[in-house]
C-alpha cells in the first residue's frame, strides 16, 4: 500500500533551536538534484518585489515569502509536525508511535511542490510553495516533478495498492503506471452529494486508521473498503467502491 497525501497550506515552523535541513537525510535521495533546483528557484523568486504574486500568496501570507529566503539554514522538524490543517489534524500523524509510526513511515508519502516526496519523519523547514505555481526558470511545478517522481515511484508500485488523497494540482505531478495495483481515489459525499468541507477531515480519519489498525495493510481496493468500514461511526456513516475515471476507482465515504 502507498498512501499519497497533499501537503497542508498552513505549516508550523520548527522550534528556533532545532537543527537545520539535512537534504541528504531525506527519503528518496534520488530527488535531491531536483530539490536543489527548486530550492534555488524559490529563493530567487522570493527575493523579488513581485514574489507574492508569482507564488500566489494573499495579503495575509505575503510576508511568509521571506521565509523561503533562508530555507537551507532554517530550523527543521518532522514533516508530520510541520504540516498542519484539517487532514493532518484528523490523521494524527504527529502522535503516532511504535508500529503505527513504522507503518506510516513505510506506506505514507506527502507529494510536495518543494521536496517532491516526503516520508512523515523527514525533517524540513516551514515554507510557502504550492504545486500550482510556475517558477521562473523552471516552469509549472507539476511538470518539473513529473519525470523525477516517475523515476522514483514507478519501480516501487508494481502490484501495489495506491490510496490517493491528493488534490488535483498534486495529482498532476504523478500518475501510477499500469503496472501498479488498484489505484483508489477517496471521495467524500453527504446525502449523495460530493462535499469539500468535510472531505479533508474524512480523508485524514482514513489515513490515521490505516496507520493504527492492527493486522496487515490492505493489498487491493476490496481490502481498503473492508478497512474503511471498520471506522464507521457518527461521522463516517458508510463506505463503498464506485467507478472513477480511467483506471482509477473511488472509495466513497459517506459522512453525516
Amino acid at each position: 500500500m502507498l498512501v499519497l497525501l497533499p501537503p497542508s497550506e498552513g505549516k508550523t515552523p520548527a522550534p528556533d533551536d532545532a537543527a537545520p535541513l539535512d537534504l541528504e537525510a531525506l527519503h528518496h535521495p534520488g530527488l535531491n538534484p531536483w530539490r536543489r533546483k527548486v530550492l534555488d528557484a524559490l529563493a530567487a523568486v522570493s527575493a523579488r518585489p513581485d514574489a507574492a504574486r508569482v507564488l500566489g500568496l494573499g495579503p495575509s501570507s505575503a510576508a511568509e515569502a521571506e521565509r523561503n529566503l533562508r530555507l537551507p539554514e532554517a530550523p527543521a522538524e518532522q514533516a508530520r509536525r510541520v504540516y498542519t490543517g484539517v487532514l493532518y489534524a484528523a490523521a494524527g500523524l504527529d502522535s503516532l508511535e511504535g508500529a503505527a509510526l513504522a507503518r506510516a513511515e513505510g506506506h505514507v508519502r506527502v507529494v510536495s511542490a518543494l521536496w517532491g516526496l516526503l516520508a512523515p519523519t523527514d525533517r524540513v523547514p516551514a515554507y510557502r510553495l504550492s504545486m500550482g505555481v510556475r517558477l521562473p526558470g523552471l516552469g509549472p511545478l507539476a511538470g518539473v516533478w513529473r519525470g523525477p517522481l516517475a523515476d522514483e515511484l514507478d519501480e516501487e508500485v508494481p502490484g501495489r495498492l495506491v490510496v490517493d488523497c491528493r488534490s488535483a494540482d498534486y495529482a498532476a505531478a504523478w500518475r501510477p503506471p499500469r503496472t501498479a495495483g488498484d489505484w483508489v481515489g477517496v471521495r467524500v459525499v453527504r446525502g449523495g452529494r460530493v462535499v469539500s468541507h468535510h472531505a479533508k477531515h474524512a480523508r485524514g480519519l482514513l489515513v490515521g486508521h490505516l496507520c493504527r489498525r492492527p493486522g496487515a495493510v490492505p493489498e487491493d481496493a476490496e481490502g481498503l473498503l473492508a478497512a474503511a468500514r471498520e471506522m464507521l461511526d457518527g461521522h463516517v456513516l458508510g463506505a463503498r467502491i464506485v467507478p472513477g475515471t480511467g483506471r482509477q476507482v473511488l472509495l466513497e465515504l459517506e459522512v453525516g
